[in-house]
């Protein structure tokens, strides 16, 4: 019900108190989302601008060795997201999901920090490149459990019959993260400073602007109220949070690890990758790559909300079965096609495709795993399995990718991606339709049902 709906109602006092819930909701999706975009524009900002640091930690004698030393740094970042999926899911089930968000902002700001004010190599010599390499795990163990934790809080402060369109603005922060980092960039480079400022000292700003943002998306989340369904769950158990707990639903884990696989794969093909693909293997600019990138992941972030309600209301297995079906079908003469393809427009519109049906996927792939696991484990069975899965695939996209096409046959990562998506079909296939088997809609029901018989 929403707030118009909730001004007719017939008692006045039940009207106000459905409108003060409404409000609340939408507050909380709000603080919830803001804080998950600023740590995706903290996680981002290092790739945008590490052509313009990579001097300032490395030695200066070989620039191809510093970017790939930069590159390796990246990396790290993904090793480690699922320890922090298990460490961060771990306090958010068994501390809240509040405290825990709270705390993966505040190691995402620490990290930007540390970026933002260490010396040069110059200066303190190998220790510079020690605390890039710190400060980075720092930021890819936060984001490891803000996934699961900002996925499982989004999903249980959602109304019910809602769930997945509230749950899409999980992608539509991580991806805007993404363009404003590039925005930042572009403004840099264009507005502000000049190109050798941006070498020298301007690779700093968007550091501590992230580390900014951090304290107001701290700020943010210290008003954010606890979800009912942490409250109700049974979080002072010594098994909330554990992982002999969450091995006790096998079935779950593995559905939440297969369906990220393929997802995982086809998303960062799609969107960080494509940019170095669209340069190296199309032929187009760099400037031609960036303004593609940007306007095809602008409407990809539109598409979100309304393919999270498009699940809402005809559910999440035909809509995962869509991107199933046409990512295995469709990738391998999609991509074909985009490697021909000459006029920029054409080629950003080829590209929109692939986004379109990997919305089918990303839109509501927070809330189909959240539906999954019972309050004591929610945030560390969407987290792990889903950070473990990133880590292979989704942050080896671009690795695989260029390892083939260095070996004299590109064509066979279309194949990877398409193979990857199928083994996700697969469990598009072979799972239940969890809106209507959603653990977070049974205890939600039982906890209202026990509420009811005490009083």
């Amino acid at each position: 019900m929403n707030e118009t709906s909730a001004a007719v109602a017939p008692s006045g006092a039940g009207a106000i108190k459905v409108a003060v819930g409404t409000r609340k909701r939408i507050a909380a999706i709000f603080g919830g989302s803001i804080g998950n975009l600023v740590e995706w524009y903290d996680w981002y900002v290092y790739a945008t601008f590490s052509l313009y640091f990579a001097k300032a930690f490395f030695p200066a004698a070989d620039r191809t060795a510093q970017l790939l030393s930069t590159a390796v740094v990246f990396s790290v970042g993904f090793l480690i997201r699922p320890i922090g999926s298990w460490a961060l899911g771990r306090f958010a089930d068994r501390h809240g999901r509040k405290s825990a968000l709270q705390l993966s902002i505040m190691l995402m700001c620490a990290g930007s920090l540390i970026i933002a004010i260490t010396p040069t190599y110059e200066t303190i010599g190998g220790f510079a490149a020690v605390l890039l390499v710190a400060a980075r795990l720092l930021q890819g163990f936060s984001l490891g459990g803000e996934y699961g934790t900002s996925a499982t809080y989004l999903a249980e402060v959602a109304e019910p019959g809602r769930r997945g369109f509230y749950s899409s603005f999980q992608y539509v922060t991580l991806i805007s993260g993404q363009l404003i980092a590039t925005v930042v960039l572009i403004v840099l480079q264009f507005f502000v400073l000049s190109r050798e400022q941006l070498f020298d000292w301007g690779w700093r700003v968007p550091f501590f602007l992230g580390a900014l943002a951090a304290v107001v998306g701290l700020y943010l989340r210290r008003s954010l109220s606890e979800t009912e369904a942490f409250l109700h769950s049974k979080s002072k158990s010594p098994e909330a949070g554990g992982i002999r707990f969450l091995l006790k639903h096998p079935r779950e884990v593995a559905i939440v690890a297969g369906m990220t696989m393929g997802g995982t794969v086809a998303f960062y093909t799609y969107s960080a990758y494509m940019q170095t693909y669209m340069v190296n293997t199309v032929g187009m600019t760099e400037e031609q790559s960036t303004i593609i990138s940007f306007f095809t992941l602008l409407v990809f972030v539109c598409l979100q909300p309304l393919v999270g309600g498009l699940s809402d209301r005809i559910g999440r297995r035909p809509v995962l079965l869509t991107f199933g079906i046409l990512g295995a079908l469709g990738n391998i003469p999609l991509m074909t096609q985009i490697s021909k393809t000459q006029d920029p427009f054409m080629l950003g519109c080829l590209i929109l495709l692939g986004l379109v049906v990997i919305s089918c996927y990303t839109a509501l792939s927070a809330v189909v795993k959240a539906e999954l696991f019972p309050a004591e484990i929610r945030s560390i069975g969407v987290g792990l399995p889903s950070a473990i899965a990133i880590s292979i695939f989704g942050g080896t996209a671009g690795t695989v990718a260029l390892w083939f096409k260095g070996i004299g046959h590109e064509s066979w990562f279309y194949w990877y991606v398409s193979g990857c998506v199928l083994c996700s079909l697969l469990v598009f296939a072979l799972m239940r339709e969890t809106s209507q088997t959603s653990v977070i809609e049974r205890q939600r029901l039982a906890a209202e049902a026990a509420s009811r018989s005490s009083a």
